[in-house]
């Protein structure tokens, strides 16, 4: 068997070249030549045209006549999980999973491997650890040994080879930095490699409708390592969240071809592993026992279903020259200008003090809803005035001061009542509607900042 021939590629214009050399010939950038595959030559029933050969020429279908019900989903023993894919495992997906080392990825599939692998065939690829390393692992999680499937092994066409003889309906690879192709000379993990090894395992599922989880390593600043173009050929992308070294973890949807984008699952780590929360607003919420500055329940929305997240705020006199300005799940430029916003509109000046946000439990807030909630808080603190512990607070601030609507306001109020708060302040268009009202809770509705801080 001949060995495959390979080029470089330039990332910038696409100039091929048989050698790899610093500079691309023709565009002049430089450290931009990547290691592919060369193309085969076209075979007699390629089609000819203008001087271009290409592929024979494939069916076209009617949109119409395509069976849209064919989806089929099985659940993967998960709440969680299946809320994050979207309602449970579809056959034939591709799925990148992603975080931080140590915080869940090999125990999550594991756990998830030892129950599908009761009622089907399934495969675990392992590229970075022993057999003798994952069976320990099994062990201590209590899970069945029985019925699990593994195979140690890191390249590619064996990985595939290996998967034709067994063929399993869910494979996992841990992870996709390990694996390599034979068709290519580069070292595994590197950009070629993965994305090469990538598109053979996803050409794999797709022909054979095979559930494919992909384990993938992140940089230091937390995206997938390789190229961008792994996260484009595969369907649903999950990112773990949280500190590796505490209890609590979120696993985050950031895309999904079968499902809603930024759904959300929450587990918490215990000796057995990962056990789903079904209740998440419980472990975000303090419930300190007398009302305290500085602390604001927000309720914020994931995906489909809203969670109650407290919102802490300390501000303290500053004693150096530049005042800080730091937040932990929130962004940071917006507190900036949320706080620009509060002297000129509410005459609070605090470009004297430090002023620092934190949303507990680790959880990432990316919707403007947190907006009214911060400044509640830094201003609760400011002034050293509690609020009280039964009220919740979310709204969008504008820069004029005036207090903007969130989608899915009643659904919010709703999820309060159920957790026990009494108050709450809210955009006025965020009010329930007419005829309909919330049991137990009282909403106030505000349209300008001026209007929430008379009782601070």
């Amino acid at each position: 068997m001949t060995k495959a021939r390979t080029i470089y590629v330039c990332t910038e214009c696409g100039a091929q070249a048989s050698k790899w050399s610093g500079q691309c010939g023709d565009c002049g950038a430089w450290n931009v030549m990547q290691e592919a595959p060369a193309a085969p030559p076209p075979g007699k029933s390629a089609v000819k045209f203008a001087g271009y050969a290409g592929a024979a020429a494939g069916e076209v279908r009617v949109l119409s006549e395509v069976d849209a019900s064919a989806e089929i989903r099985q659940t993967c023993g998960n709440g969680e999980l299946d809320r994050v894919l979207g309602g449970g495992l579809v056959q034939g997906s591709v799925t990148l999973i992603g975080g931080d080392p140590g915080i869940g990825k090999s125990t999550l599939l594991l756990q998830v491997q030892a129950v599908l692998a009761e009622r089907d065939r399934t495969l675990y690829v392992s590229g970075e650890e022993s057999p003798q390393q994952i069976s320990l692992r099994a062990q201590r999680l209590h899970l069945s040994r029985d019925h699990l499937r593994l195979l140690p092994e890191i390249n590619v066409e064996r990985i595939l080879a290996t998967a034709e003889v067994e063929q399993p309906r869910v494979m996992v690879i841990d992870s996709i930095q390990t694996v390599y192709t034979e068709r290519l000379q580069s070292a595994p993990g590197s950009v070629a490699q993965v994305r090469e090894s990538a598109a053979q395992l996803v050409r794999y599922a797709k022909a054979t409708g095979t559930a494919l989880f992909l384990v993938g390593h992140v940089t230091k600043e937390g995206a997938i390592a390789g190229p961008r173009v792994l996260e484009h050929m595969v369907d649903t992308v999950l990112y773990f969240e949280g500190d590796p070294s505490g209890r609590l973890r979120v696993l985050r949807a950031v895309k999904n071809r079968y499902g809603p984008v930024n759904e959300l699952g929450v587990f918490a780590m215990t000796e057995d592993g990962l056990k789903e929360v079904s209740n998440p607003s419980a472990i975000f919420l303090s419930r300190h026992d007398t009302p305290v500055p500085g602390s604001v329940i927000m309720v914020t929305r994931e995906g489909t279903r809203p969670l109650l997240v407290e919102i802490q705020a300390l501000v303290d006199e500053c004693h150096g020259g530049n005042p800080r300005r730091v937040t932990l799940g929130l962004e940071q430029n917006r507190l900036a200008m949320l706080l620009a916003v509060l002297h000129r509109h509410g005459g609070v000046a605090m470009y004297d003090q430090d002023v620092y946000v934190n949303a507990v439990g680790g959880v990432r807030i990316n919707e403007t809803a947190a907006d009214l909630p911060v400044l509640l808080a830094a201003l609760s603190s400011f002034r050293d005035r509690p609020l009280p512990t039964d009220l919740v607070a979310f709204g969008e601030v504008g820069l004029a001061g005036e207090i903007r609507p969130v989608p899915n306001g009643e659904e919010r109020l709703r999820e309060a009542a159920k957790h026990g708060f009494k108050q709450a302040i809210v955009p006025r268009a965020n009010l329930p509607r007419k005829g309909s009202r919330v049991e137990g809770l009282e909403a106030r509705g505000v349209t300008r900042l001026s209007e929430v801080m008379g009782g601070i």
